[in-house]
């Protein structure tokens, strides 16, 4: 990362309001183990390799350059946060469909990955789980828009309830 000095010129605006097409492009994380890190995105979420450096390593879905990137940049074995400090909470990560987040699950089923939880929240559905390093990950697929809840004045609602995992899987035929 390189340093920019902004000039004092620099003009105050009226209140920003973000890029309404903005999305969040990759998240790219220090890990302890690049090889145990490897294996679950790999080989547990089905990311592909797009570039290996050796101390880093950059995965994807499909050919973008890159989703997640992992780096070794501190040292092998750095104590990872304890649960509850400041930091990362979790990311997340957006299927198309509710039938490829099925098909996800499934995998994590079938690999025996510990699931920390499973939510509804009216306007997705969502498997949360840690990676090796106990990074929170949410994996989710959002339903369509129109049927978002909303209350009467067309406000959206969202909420937390328990997901009917029995009814997911069966979108993974």
């Amino acid at each position: 990362m390189t340093r920019v000095q902004i000039p004092a010129t620099a003009f105050i605006m009226k209140q920003y309001k973000i890029d309404l097409n903005v999305k969040i492009g990759h998240i790219h994380l220090t890990v302890s183990d690049l090889n145990k890190s490897l294996k679950f995105y790999k080989d547990i979420l089905g990311f592909e390799v797009q570039q290996d450096l050796g101390e880093a390593i950059f995965l994807s879905a499909g050919e973008y350059h890159h989703t997640i990137g992992l780096n070794s940049w501190s040292r092998k074995g750095a104590r990872k946060p304890e649960e509850g400090q400041i930091g990362l909470y979790h990311f997340a990560v957006l299927y198309s469909s509710r039938k490829e987040l099925a098909k996800a699950l499934k995998n994590l089923i079938a690999t025996k990955y510990p699931i920390e939880g499973a939510s509804d929240h009216g306007v997705s559905e969502s498997i949360y789980l840690k990676d090796p390093d106990g990074n929170g990950i949410e994996i989710y697929a959002d339903r369509k828009e129109k049927s978002w809840p909303r209350d009467k004045n067309g406000k959206l609602i969202m909420y937390t309830r328990v997901l009917d995992i029995n009814n997911l899987l069966k979108e993974a035929v």
